[in-house]
């Protein structure tokens, strides 16, 4: 069963491309997106049932992804959330665990790992 998965990225471009890319390698299925805080917080608390991953980009063209990860923390055990930034510095890292995200992947060098990482729990 394909993991349904939700992306907060304000870059439409990269948004389509991972939506692509995830779909092609490592059976997901997109079910919506958002470009700001407000409405990735808004779809991804209402609609809990509704999604298995969240694919979250940290600068947004409102507000922080920060603010979806501390929205999300009392998610339903089998959700994950993931953090890809270009910013996956050990700061950000350390921060997003503390926010209890799932993994944190840098977009400029490790993608295959979110890919990875992605069928490990299409699998599951």
């Amino acid at each position: 069963m394909p993991l349904r998965t939700y992306i907060v990225e304000d870059n439409a471009t990269i948004r389509e491309n991972l939506v692509a890319t995830l779909e092609e390698l490592a059976n997901i299925q997109a079910v919506g997106s958002a470009e700001t805080e407000n409405e990735g917080k808004a779809w991804l608390t209402e609609n809990g049932p509704q999604w298995d991953l969240a694919i979250i980009d940290l600068f947004l063209k409102q507000g922080s992804g920060l603010g979806i990860l501390h929205a999300c923390k009392d998610r339903a055990p089998g959700q994950k959330l993931v953090v890809l930034s270009n910013y996956a510095t050990p700061d950000i890292r350390k921060r997003c665990a503390q926010l209890g995200v799932d993994a944190v992947f840098d977009k400029s060098n490790e993608i295959d790992a979110l890919i990875d990482f992605c069928v490990e729990h299409s699998r599951a």
